[in-house]
């Protein structure tokens, strides 16, 4: 299944993902500092949603109340609702 999330609060756009079998994939999040993005995605590939969402969820950037790290757990949030 192939999940597209809008992020708010933050400087990324768009956040991509796919999810098989639980697992997240192909994570690639438009906009925001590209360099720890890319980490991230390096980092949760292949892992399991609630565990990653469990992990990045709550994460603030400087003063703002969220993160881009964050909106990934609201976008996981999200899937694991609706399953």
């Amino acid at each position: 299944m192939h999940k597209t999330y809008y992020p708010k609060g933050v400087c990324s756009t768009k956040i991509d993902f796919d999810i098989e079998d639980n697992k997240i994939h192909n994570l690639v999040v438009t906009n925001g500092c590209n360099g720890n993005l890319k980490g991230i995605a390096a980092l949760v590939e292949g892992q399991d949603i609630k565990e990653v969402e469990a992990r990045l969820k709550g994460i603030k950037c400087g003063f703002k109340n969220t993160s881009c790290p964050d909106q990934i757990a609201k976008a996981l949030e999200e899937v694991i609702e609706n399953q």
